[in-house]
């Protein structure tokens, strides 16, 4: 019997997550909705929930070949893709290698600054606090995750930063930083769930320092569409030679 979409469960600003007819899958359908400033700023263009859907499901397939469980199961094509079901963990994972964004700004250091050693960054996933930054403590003290799980989290992350940082090296772009978002499976594993993909990643180019994600929405500097498409064509030019 093949597998069909039932409820819409969840709506985010980039995506829309259903209920199938199998109760441990999800289908993702991602949107061509752009945001910024925690929805304060909206946009769109055409073809963009399929581009994601494309870049995230490459990287996800590449992370797999290394040993990196994720919640992806299926391409479904256009914008929609099978995930496995997981318990979202309420924490917003971001892996740095240069300053850049709120990083430069909170600690006035010039953007593109290379860090000695990438390190990771937990945030709180409520839209209705602004996604604050936590320590450690935080996550222990609100019982978000163990002490373990942190540590969990935090070496996967930067083992998935070591995979990317190189992936996107040999396409010359730099991995500048990026965010993850994990959950559990129904055996309580810790998975790597959501998206990589230009939204949720800094992409610099190596020899022009030209931003290929959704600074230029953010920042107005234009040619957004173009951006997005010249980074999966790279991936997918990678790809044929390979």
């Amino acid at each position: 019997m093949p597998l069909t979409k039932k409820e819409l469960i969840y709506e985010g600003k980039a995506k829309k997550v259903f209920s199938t007819t199998d109760p441990g899958l999800l289908i993702t359908e991602f949107k061509n909705s752009l945001t910024a400033f925690n929805a304060k700023k909206r946009g769109s263009f055409e073809g963009k929930g399929h581009i994601n859907l494309r870049i995230t499901t490459l990287l996800f397939d590449l992370l797999a070949k290394n040993k990196i469980q994720t919640h992806f199961v299926e391409n479904l094509g256009d914008e929609l893709m099978v995930v496995r079901k997981l318990q979202m963990i309420p924490l917003e994972v971001v892996v740095r290698n240069r300053a850049a964004g709120s990083f430069s700004t909170r600690f006035g250091l010039s953007e593109g600054k290379l860090f000695d050693e990438p390190f990771t960054e937990f945030y709180y996933k409520d839209d209705a606090l602004n996604d604050p930054l936590l320590t450690e403590e935080h996550i222990l003290t609100l019982k978000i995750a163990t002490r373990s799980e942190i540590e969990k989290l935090k070496q996967t992350s930067l083992e998935i930063n070591r995979l990317l940082k190189n992936f996107f090296r040999e396409i010359d772009i730099n991995l500048v930083d990026f965010k993850l978002e994990f959950g559990k499976n129904a055996a309580g594993e810790i998975i790597l769930g959501d998206e990589i993909s230009p939204d949720s990643c800094r992409l610099w180019d190596v020899n022009t320092g030209e931003k290929l994600d959704k600074d230029r929405f953010r920042r107005d500097l234009g040619r957004v569409e173009e951006s997005y498409n010249m980074v999966l064509d790279r991936m997918l030019k990678r790809g044929e030679k390979r």
